[in-house]
């Protein structure tokens, strides 16, 4: 048997175990060689505003008319508004208001919706969105649809969808949004212009059909859309709600604002609540951009 020196015998272990050891590396980095998956970014929002906070002051007395010529203390109450219950103010907050006048009840109410995404492959962006989707598509309304701004261009195929989906929209899919699916059934309203929706606010025997539809809008945050709630029929009132929704980001914010008048004989203003729910929204996206 050849003699090997101890000094050789163990330079030649050395160098088997380092050629192993490379090969085994290499095995692995070949085995590893599917793309490494970047987690998802973050959602620019990390917190939500004060939601009773979130409205100014003169915005308020313009919704809530009456509210300004309240007695001091029953004035700060109203304009103090009402928090939502909720049980993560990092993820959910809301606040409504409302206001007693001699001719009509105005009730307002905001909810900003902070969405986290656990799925690393998942943005929150994109999570943001599945849950705005949910909304949309609780009000019988499509992104696809005619965007608000052209709306009264678009006469006869809004309203006409708005008739044929209102089934669907009884049926809130939103689980992360109870105030706002429970807000929002459907609406059965038709597209006319401004004329009509005017018309419809003074003449009692205006129906639904008269208002401007619910409708996806432009300009509003990263997608939005509107929903007018008309009374439902066989009501003994002639309540009348307007929601819009809007993302931007990873947070969806909710505005609803109603009007009951006193007297069932008189009807709602439709193009009002749906101009000065729109401008609110808009306020609080402008808000939150800042």
């Amino acid at each position: 048997m050849a003699y090997v020196p101890g000094v050789a015998l163990l330079a030649a272990l050395v160098v088997g175990c380092s050629a192993g050891s490379d090969s085994n590396a290499n095995g692995a980095d070949s085995k590893a060689g599917s793309p490494t998956v970047t987690p998802a970014p973050p959602g620019k929002y990390l917190t939500l505003p004060a939601p009773c906070r979130a409205v100014p002051r003169g915005t308020l007395k313009d919704l809530l008319p009456g509210a300004a010529e309240l007695p001091g203390d029953q004035q700060e109450k109203v304009f103090r508004g009402s928090a939502s219950v909720t049980y993560d103010t990092d993820r959910k907050v809301g606040c409504s208001w409302k206001s007693d006048a001699p001719n009509a009840t105005r009730s307002l109410s905001i909810d900003f919706e902070r969405v986290v995404s656990y799925d690393p492959a998942v943005s929150d962006d994109d999570r943001a969105d599945t849950v705005y989707a949910k909304k949309e598509k609780a009000a019988g309304l499509s992104s696809s649809a005619t965007p608000g701004p052209d709306a009264e261009k678009n006469t006869g195929t809004p309203g006409e969808k708005e008739k044929g989906k209102g089934a669907d929209a009884e049926k809130p899919e939103d689980p992360a949004g109870d105030a706002t699916a429970s807000a929002d059934p459907s609406s059965s309203s038709s597209p006319s212009g401004g004329a009509a929706g005017e018309a419809g606010a003074g003449d009692s025997s205006a129906g639904p059909e008269d208002a401007l539809p619910s409708r996806v809008l432009d300009n509003l945050g990263d997608a939005a859309f509107l929903h007018d709630l008309p009374t439902r029929a066989g009501s003994t009132s002639q309540q009348r709600t307007v929601s819009v929704v809007f993302r931007t980001s990873n947070v969806v914010v909710t505005v609803r604002y109603a009007e009951q008048p006193a007297l069932v004989t008189q009807v709602p203003d439709s193009k009002e609540l749906q101009e000065k729910a729109q401008a609110l929204a808009r306020k609080l996206a402008e808000t939150l951009s800042e």
